[in-house]
């Protein structure tokens, strides 16, 4: 009985721990006017958790069943969209230069448009995001 207690204290320790990392890393963002104007139209009645990026504006939520996010500037320009894809919609190069430089398994995927429409694929493997172009060649490896 003592070890169920002891369990179930841990897990309500890790759990409030983390709740609280969460809303540590999200608390104090605020999201000019112009930017929250831009997403709304964008993506009207959705709901974003947003995080400042180096200056930039990056809103997370969930659209159509997929996860995604969508970077702006301060200004409310958006720059890019990242979409939640599955694994298998990599480009096949994708899969093959990842088993051959021995990267590891593909945890998520998924792909990005920017604002020019350029796009590119990522790939988050054990040592990091993997970054590939639309043709699925290998453009860089962003460690975490």
């Amino acid at each position: 009985m003592k070890k169920l207690v002891l369990a179930m204290a841990l897990v309500g320790i890790s759990t409030f721990a983390y709740s609280q990392e969460k809303e540590e890393k999200n608390e104090g963002v605020e999201v000019p006017s112009m930017v929250e104007k831009a997403f709304q139209k964008a993506y009207p009645k959705v709901k974003a958790e947003w995080e400042n990026e180096d200056g930039k504006y990056e809103a997370g939520f969930k659209y159509n069943g997929k996860e995604m996010s969508v970077l702006y500037n301060a200004n409310g320009v958006w720059e890019e969209r990242e979409t939640e894809i599955n694994v298998k919609q990599l480009p096949a190069g994708v899969s093959s230069y990842i088993a051959q430089n021995k990267l590891g398994t593909i945890k998520e995927a998924s792909k990005i448009t920017k604002a020019d429409g350029t796009v590119m694929y990522e790939a988050e493997v054990e040592s990091g995001d993997a970054l590939f172009n639309a043709k699925g060649n290998f453009v860089k490896l962003q460690k975490d």
